[in-house]
């Protein structure tokens, strides 16, 4: 049977491109990251939580990444996968894949008809690869930085996609980048083992762009977090949405000078901010009351 992804993607030519596919060893969340000079490049990155990981590229055929995913789901070891999907492709020598599945076990596939520079790396739970490069040091390049650098798995296979760029990246340049990481478990509602989501389909900077999404990213993950550190970098970025909400949480802490302070930012933004207020305190919505009003607009009270 002919998916209708199948039949959308399944010429989709020049996907040539470096990505990385990981997992984290202290987490078992699994990732794919992606950078190509081609619009929405972030097609060929697949995962699913407590299942692996597939990016599929070099005159990709799309149906490695969703249904290798499956074949691993079905209990298939990365490497079985590959091979079933591979002995499907009418032209495998000029795919290039990569799979790693919960367990961290990795299979990766450069074929030898994949333009160069070409090629991949396979270290300790993670593999990079690449195709129509500038240089071949970029695979290489990819790994040292990731295993070189801290912090979560976002984090760590964004720094190995800015080492490819370093490297000079694509030679024809830059268009489009994405960031997937899922859960180490299986979720029996699929739609929530999604951790981080990121695409960006066109930008002159799509790691710059990728890099700003995913901080913004964090600070929506961090909307209820009220410690200091945190409600600093609310100060130092300024977003509305998140100054907002924290604000109303600080009233019920009973922080009330920094509840205002960051209640500021959203109110010289926008003043439909102050309705919303008014209008959640009538409704009893989101923990807003009277006393939220009080707190937030009425700026002479004492902190």
């Amino acid at each position: 049977m002919c998916h209708g992804w199948a039949r959308k993607y399944r010429k989709l030519g020049d996907s040539v491109t470096y990505s990385i596919v990981a997992r984290c060893p202290d987490t078992g969340q699994i990732g794919v990251a992606v950078q190509s000079h081609w619009f929405a490049a972030g097609v060929v990155c697949w995962a699913q939580a407590g299942v692996g990981a597939v990016a599929t590229q070099a005159m990709a055929l799309i149906d490695h990444g969703p249904l290798g995913i499956e074949l691993m789901k079905g209990g298939a070891k990365s490497d079985e996968a590959m091979e079933s999907r591979l002995s499907l492709d009418p032209n495998p020598e000029i795919r290039q894949v990569a799979m790693i599945d919960a367990k961290s076990r990795i299979s990766v596939h450069t074929g030898s008809k994949t333009i160069p520079e070409s090629g991949h790396f396979v270290g300790n739970g993670f593999s990079c690869q690449a195709n129509m490069m500038w240089k071949s040091t970029v695979w290489g390049c990819m790994a040292e930085a990731f295993v070189g650098s801290s912090g979560d798995l976002s984090s760590r296979m964004l720094a190995a996609l800015y080492a490819a760029e370093s490297e000079h990246g694509d030679i024809r340049g830059k268009q489009s980048a994405r960031l997937l990481v899922v859960d180490s478990e299986i979720n029996i509602h699929p739609w929530k083992g999604t951790i981080v989501d990121i695409r960006v389909d066109d930008s002159s900077e799509p790691l710059v762009e990728l890099e700003r999404l995913l901080k913004m990213h964090n600070e929506y993950v961090n909307i209820n977090n009220l410690d200091a550190e945190v409600i600093s970098q609310t100060k130092d970025t300024g977003n509305p949405e998140i100054a907002f909400w924290k604000s109303i949480e600080l009233v019920q802490s009973g922080r009330i000078n920094e509840a205002r302070e960051l209640a500021m930012i959203a109110f010289e933004e926008n003043s439909g901010w102050e309705e919303l207020l008014r209008r959640c305190a009538n409704n009893g919505l989101a923990g807003v009351t009277d006393n939220t009003i009080s707190a937030l607009l009425h700026t002479n009270q004492d902190g």
